[in-house]
Formats: C-alpha cells, sequence, structure tokens
C-alpha cells in the first residue's frame, strides 16, 4: 500500500479480514508472572497441564450405594451394607471392600471403594435398620461415576498458551496448584481525541463545544479487550500539535486516533500520518455507522483512525480494532459472533452499506424478538445506551419485514 493517503473504501468483509491477516502477524514477546487472581482477564504465557489424573479415583455423581451390578441382574435385590464413604475418605481394601451381595454408602463426589463397579441412586433404594438394603432398580457397570482419568490423565494440556483467562480458566489453574500463572503483558494503546471542539469533561463547554467522551469509552473498550488504555488528551486542529501526539502516541503498541478522518477542510489526521510515511490498507469501510474508518501502519506501528461521532467511534472500535489488541495481548483474535433473531418491528433504509443499527433484543428464553433502538444518528450515544445489541441490515436490502429472521450482534 502506499503511504499517500488516497481513498480505498473496502466491504466491511473485505476490511476485517485484512485487520485479521495483519493481527495474524503481531506478537508481543514479553512475559510476567502474577498471582492467579491477578491473571483473570489476562492472556496465558504458558500451557496448564494436569499435575495428577482428574478426577484423581473413580469418583461417584450420585448419592446412594456403590454396588457389584452384576448383584442386581435380578431386581429387587437385597444387600448387606458394609460401610459408608463420604467425600474426603479413602476407601482403601484394608478398610473394606464390596464383595458379592454388599454395598457401601456413598456420597456424591466420594471415591468408588474396591470391588464396586456402580453406584445406585439412594431414591432406588430401602433400607431396612442400619445394613439391610433393597435395590429396586438394576444398574449397568461403569453407572453414576466418572472413572479416574476420564476428564483428564497426568500430563494432558489443560489450558494452552494464548488463551484468554477466565473463571473457568482460574478454577482450572487452582485446581492443578498453580498459584502464579506466566502471563503476556498487556499492549499499550495510545488513544488520541483530535478537534478543535472537543473539550475535557471537567470543563464547561461552550456553545459549540463538547466533551471528550470517545477518550473515555474507548480507553475502556481497550481495557475490555486486554489493553492498558494511554489517555493522551486532546489534539487541536493544528497540524504540528496534531503531529508531535501522533509521534507520541506510535511509541505505544497501538495508536487509535477518533475523529479528524472525514473529508472536511479541518480533518487533518491521513495528512498528518502521510506525512511520516504511514501505509494506508484502507480509508473506509461500506459500513454504516463507521464509514470513514482508516486502518494503517507507521513504522513497526499499526493504527486506526475511527470516525469522531461517538456511536461510529463505538461500533469501528468493535469491528475493528479489538483484534488488533487481541492479537497485542498474546490471543487468538475472537470471531465475531452473529445471533438470529426475529424482527418485531419493520426495517427501512437505503441499499449500498452494510449497517450494524442499534437494537434492542428481547424476549423469555429461546424466544427473541429485536427492534431498532429510536436513535437520532452516529452522534447519539444515549440511544446507544439504551441499546443491548445491533441489528445488521445486509447491503442489498432496503426493507426487511416484521417477523423476518435477522442477525444480531451483541453489544
Amino acid at each position: 500500500m502506499s503511504s499517500d493517503p488516497t481513498s480505498t473504501v473496502l466491504s466491511f468483509e473485505d476490511a476485517r479480514h485484512l485487520v485479521e491477516r495483519h493481527a495474524a502477524g503481531v506478537c508481543l514477546q514479553v512475559v510476567e508472572k502474577v498471582d492467579l487472581l491477578a491473571g483473570a482477564g489476562r492472556v496465558l504465557a504458558e500451557r496448564i497441564l494436569a499435575d495428577r489424573d482428574f478426577p484423581p479415583f473413580d469418583r461417584a455423581t450420585r448419592d446412594g450405594f456403590a454396588v457389584r451390578a452384576a448383584d442386581l441382574a435380578e431386581v429387587p435385590a437385597r444387600l448387606e451394607v458394609v460401610g459408608e464413604v463420604k467425600a474426603g475418605d479413602w476407601p482403601d481394601s484394608g478398610t473394606f471392600s464390596v464383595g458379592r451381595g454388599q454395598a457401601v454408602g456413598i456420597m456424591t463426589g466420594a471415591p468408588l471403594p474396591p470391588g464396586a463397579d456402580a453406584v445406585v441412586m439412594v431414591e432406588q433404594t430401602s433400607l431396612s435398620g442400619i445394613q439391610s438394603l433393597e435395590v429396586r432398580r438394576g444398574v449397568k457397570p461403569g453407572e453414576n461415576f466418572v472413572p479416574r482419568g476420564a476428564e483428564a490423565p497426568a500430563g494432558q494440556m489443560l489450558l494452552d498458551r494464548g488463551l484468554r483467562l477466565d473463571h473457568t480458566g482460574i478454577a482450572i489453574a487452582a485446581s492443578v496448584g498453580k498459584s502464579r500463572v506466566e502471563v503476556f503483558r498487556k499492549p499499550r494503546v495510545a488513544v488520541l481525541s483530535t478537534g478543535d471542539e472537543v473539550v475535557e469533561i471537567d470543563t464547561t463547554p461552550g456553545p459549540a463545544q463538547i466533551r471528550n467522551s470517545n477518550s473515555y469509552s474507548l480507553a475502556a473498550q481497550v481495557q475490555a479487550a486486554g489493553g492498558e488504555p494511554v489517555r493522551l488528551g486532546i489534539a487541536p486542529d493544528e497540524r504540528s500539535r496534531l503531529r508531535q501526539l501522533i509521534e507520541e502516541g506510535l511509541g505505544c503498541d497501538l495508536l487509535l486516533l477518533t475523529g479528524g478522518v472525514s473529508m472536511g477542510k479541518y480533518d487533518l489526521v491521513e495528512g498528518v500520518l502521510g506525512e511520516l510515511e504511514a501505509e494506508f490498507y484502507f480509508t473506509g469501510a461500506m459500513i454504516q455507522p463507521g464509514r470513514p474508518v482508516v486502518f494503517g501502519s507507521c513504522g513497526k506501528k499499526y493504527f486506526f483512525g475511527l470516525p469522531g461521532n461517538p456511536v461510529s467511534t463505538m461500533v469501528t472500535f468493535e469491528l475493528f480494532a479489538r483484534p488488533m489488541i487481541e492479537a497485542l495481548a498474546g490471543m487468538t483474535p475472537q470471531p465475531l459472533v452473529f445471533l438470529r433473531a426475529q424482527l418485531k418491528s419493520e426495517i427501512r433504509t437505503k441499499t449500498g452499506l452494510k449497517r450494524f443499527l442499534p437494537a434492542v433484543l428481547v424476549g423469555e428464553f429461546e424466544n427473541a424478538e429485536v427492534e431498532l433502538a429510536r436513535w437520532q444518528g452516529s452522534g447519539d450515544i444515549a440511544a446507544l445506551a439504551r441499546a443491548n445489541c445491533y441489528v445488521v441490515v445486509p447491503p442489498e436490502r432496503e426493507r426487511i419485514e416484521v417477523g423476518e429472521w435477522v442477525s444480531v450482534l451483541s453489544r
């Protein structure tokens, strides 16, 4: 691609795939070791292996009685109760075992005693006294317990390098005794707002000014994607100061600019990046909101120029910037997941652009319906706050009827 920021507008799919291809080639190999809970949300830089068989014994999955299945070939059957095993007990053969015509009381999570090959649920039994058990239903060998090592044998990989640790990953690491884990350093993501009309949030704006909400929303999105935001403040519509701040932002692992990427007289971002010999991979995507989104690199650092309207900024971050941050954080970028729901009210729009329109998904259980949120365009943050998803409208559709199934992207 040329360093000349001439217009290169791609379809949504081509733009997304281009970002993903570039993301596949990035790697930050800085590793640090942290306490397990501090690793929540971080990306693993090591493999987590089973330190023993899981489960480490034949584990009962029901409260009941450990038995020999052959003794219940004909039911009802009467067995002698010779003991009891609760979770945490270890019933070795020197203590007791299950012989012919015998049973041992057992609790969920307890190890199966020697000689038993099944567990009969307590609901299918009646106990007379403390030793005489009537069983009303037969069982097959292997029923109602998990064999030793069935979940994972010792040495098997449980969590792979490059996986982002969620609560299940934390549980697995804890189960193998990992009090500290190796994770990749969070990528530092510079966030730079542009425009003379933008002021800091603790400033009283003038009649034609707006507060710098984009800087904060982007910082929150960066954190959610696994990065460490570095807010650079506001660049004025003046080349030298804008260039200075862009160069500062390129000192981070990724630069996000918001505003200044359209075609107006004071939209200076692309021009300044061109002066810095940046490569532009695309300067627009056929989407709404967010058509003037920019993606490129300068030196060895990637950047995104996101539109200044708040909804456009948030949408284009999720569609394009998030996979790059995930890759810089050490993980494989996650694919976009689209759901399907029935349309609750008609949609009319123009053809030509793929639209990601703020919407509200409602319904109970599997009966989901969706309808567009009332909004006044890509500057309407309040409408996006009321929405919980986006309805995705294909570029060739100008009308979608009530009851049709539509694609939905969660927010």
